[in-house]
């Protein structure tokens, strides 16, 4: 049995990508595709718009292909363009709204079995937070960004960034009490 590479698979079919190779593309594509939508997913509620801005991030993924330097991994590269393009628009849309005095009680989402906490429900617990709670908790909790690097790619401060989480956190578990869920999480560490 012969052992392959999977780095030098990755190098060889970005190679043929950024030659225009088509089925090379859509290799790409394919492979990326699922969790790339996640990503989105998690950015934006409606499945279709979330759909469209990755379809949208590829074309940026194809478009620079060359100038991906091989430095970390390819499907992290990909994941910040995506979560960029999210963002992006996000913000073309106006439904971010960044202020620290603005706290709405949203509407909890109903659950006939509240003892199992899946995917799909915390999905729709993070969903039914404000947006500009939103972007700051995925940003820091799911995807590992700083507050430093969060208020640059907001374009808010880094205290705007830690009051945005503080009270994402606190809404969450409010909401998961209410539910009747008992939360040991800190829903994203410090």
């Amino acid at each position: 049995m012969k052992i392959i590479s999977i780095y030098s698979n990755e190098k060889q079919l970005l190679k043929k990508a950024i030659a225009g190779n088509r089925q090379a593309q859509r290799t790409i594509y394919e492979k990326f595709a699922p969790k790339m939508l996640s990503v989105c997913r998690q950015y934006i509620k409606d499945a279709q718009f979330a759909e469209d801005v990755m379809v949208n991030g590829f074309v940026k993924v194809f478009k620079n292909l060359q100038t991906f330097e091989h430095r970390g991994s390819f499907e992290g590269w990909i994941r910040k363009i995506m979560v960029r393009e999210s963002i992006s628009y996000l913000r073309k849309k106006q439904f971010v709204v960044f202020d620290d005095e603005v706290f709405e009680k949203n509407e909890l989402i109903s659950s006939e079995n509240n003892s199992i906490l899946d995917m799909e429900h915390v999905q729709d617990l993070i969903d039914s937070l404000p947006e500009g709670y939103k972007m700051v908790f995925v940003l820091y909790a799911i995807e590992g960004y700083k507050h430093n690097e969060i208020a640059k790619m907001l374009k808010i401060s880094e205290g705007t960034s830690k009051s945005q989480l503080f009270k994402a956190r606190k809404l969450l578990q409010e909401n998961l009490k209410l539910k009747g869920i008992s939360s040991r999480t800190s829903f994203g560490g410090n």
